[in-house]
């Protein structure tokens, strides 16, 4: 059985492999299906982003397929970065220069206007019967004031967990690979994935 993740990313891959391990269920990338046209993620939300790449990766390749999106949304900003996470500084995509003009919007703002969150949106889209499924994974924090910890990618540096007191960048990969807003969401797509392979809806 094979399901498709439409994403180029190997550390993804691993992620939901080491997560079906026993299903029966394996799992391609788009580093299996190179002419792959790249999708231009124009939706409003992470759902709708996660959705677009789900129904032309799933009609490209005849798999059932997943795709995520995800970012950082904080409060005082009113929601912002959110779809606009991985370029909040421009083109190209640097996170040095997202974490900066970050820091800069919330400069002067208390401890207690700082809160934030990562969220993950997943989407699962089945070519035979046209089903879509949608989970969700999302991690609360608060945005600190200057970074801290070199692991991780984004703004991993500055998002503090407040419960672990820890940032995100701090975490060992297994750790984050538990608690993580992805980690959530593929964890809530499991079942449904499972549940398709017995409607043998899966190839």
């Amino acid at each position: 059985m094979q399901v498709l993740l439409a994403t180029a990313n190997q550390g993804k891959v691993k992620e939901l492999v080491g997560m079906l391990k026993g299903e029966e269920i394996s799992v391609l990338s788009l580093n299996d299906f190179p002419d792959f046209p790249e999708v231009e993620e124009t939706g409003l939300t992470f759902a709708e982003n996660a959705l677009l790449k789900a129904r032309a990766a799933a009609s490209w390749a005849g798999l059932v397929a997943l795709a995520d999106d995800s970012g950082l949304e904080v409060d005082a900003l009113g929601g912002k970065p959110g779809v606009f996470s991985a370029r909040y500084a421009g083109e190209p995509k640097d996170d040095e220069k997202n974490i900066v003009k970050l820091l800069a919007e919330l400069e002067g703002k208390p401890e207690k206007e700082r809160t934030a969150r990562f969220r993950c949106c997943l989407a699962i889209v089945c070519p035979v019967t046209g089903q879509e499924f949608l989970t969700e994974g999302k991690v609360e924090g608060r945005i600190l004031q200057a970074k801290r910890g070199t692991g991780g990618f984004g703004y991993d540096p500055i998002f503090y967990l407040p419960e672990l007191q820890k940032t995100m960048a701090e975490l060992s990969l297994a750790e984050k690979n538990t608690i993580s807003h992805r980690a959530q969401a593929f964890q809530q797509a499991i079942p449904i994935l499972r549940e398709l392979k017995l409607r043998r809806e899966i190839p």
